[in-house]
């Protein structure tokens, strides 16, 4: 039975002195009140009103139980008022500095639309998973390799010339191919993960480039810089690329990728991350769909 909407209408009843009075305070039909208060008096196994006045006077046992029944009435709505502030309150997910603050502002207006309320905290891939693991936040987007997650961001190398080619090789970047400088790859930090920047080491190498020529930036800012002031190349997304006013190309021997799944520290919040809300996720990071 349902007890405490049957205790509800019993306290209700009992200070207004009716069943009439009693269901308006209670908010429910008078014939609702009274059957709650008889499936209540089932439940006891015994009588709460005496029925032999015209009022509703309570019994030697309803005078006993009232004051309990009060309580649980009054600790029932102290649990829904607590419920609804929980379901308020923020949920704090750790997201890459890469993300744009347009599409955060739009991913927490689709959460609020699902009764989400979304709060950011960026930081550096290797933080990530471990502001969920000391509960600074709730959720995060960590970086994996692009076929383990659930989003994946294709990279490429840009720079402030326009391209000759449709891709870029990094063979074409060996010293004495162009008579100038050495030309050199700037990796930012959201991209110094193993799956990336080995892969891009490894490619460096076997292309017979200088090892200076494939350098980590401490920050996405430092790492553009160098970029707008020389024939340098930055790798990143073709959404950051065109952000920073930059031209975009994928490498010609690599295949380079982000990837990223979502570490929460229950279940739900990674679902509705993962799931209900992966569409505007993945527009932050910049995914293909």
């Amino acid at each position: 039975m349902d007890l405490v909407g049957g205790c509800r209408a019993f306290v209700s009843v009992s200070e207004a002195g009716s069943f009439t009075a009693g269901a308006a305070v209670a908010r429910i039909p008078q014939p609702v009140a009274s059957r709650r208060i008889a499936a209540l008096e089932r439940h006891f196994g015994e009588r709460l009103f005496d029925r032999s006045t015209r009022r509703a006077r309570l019994t030697p046992f309803g005078r006993d139980v009232l004051p309990t029944a009060k309580r649980l009435v009054q600790l029932a709505d102290t649990l829904d008022h607590d419920a609804k502030r929980a379901r308020l309150r923020p949920m704090r997910v750790a997201v890459p500095d890469t993300c744009a603050v347009r599409d955060l502002a739009e991913l927490a207006a689709r959460a609020r639309a699902l009764e989400v309320h979304l709060e950011f905290r960026a930081a550096p891939p290797g933080e990530r998973a471990e502001l969920v693991r000391t509960s600074e936040v709730r959720a995060a987007l960590t970086a994996v390799p692009a076929g383990e997650g659930t989003w994946s961001v294709p990279l490429g190398l840009a720079g402030v010339a326009p391209p000759r080619a449709r891709v870029l090789h990094l063979e074409t970047l060996r010293a004495g191919r162009s008579g100038g400088p050495r030309r050199c790859v700037r990796i930012q930090p959201e991209d110094d993960v193993p799956h990336v920047r080995d892969r891009l080491l490894r490619g460096r190498d076997a292309a017979g480039l200088h090892p200076a020529q494939v350098a980590v930036a401490g920050s996405l800012t430092a790492a553009a810089a160098a970029v707008f002031g020389s024939a340098d190349l930055l790798l990143c997304s073709a959404a950051q690329a065109d952000e920073l006013g930059l031209h975009w190309r994928p490498t010609g021997e690599l295949s380079l990728a982000r990837g990223y799944a979502v570490a929460a520290g229950l279940a739900a919040d990674a679902d509705k991350l993962r799931m209900a809300l992966r569409e505007p996720v993945g527009r932050c990071l910049g995914a293909v769909s």
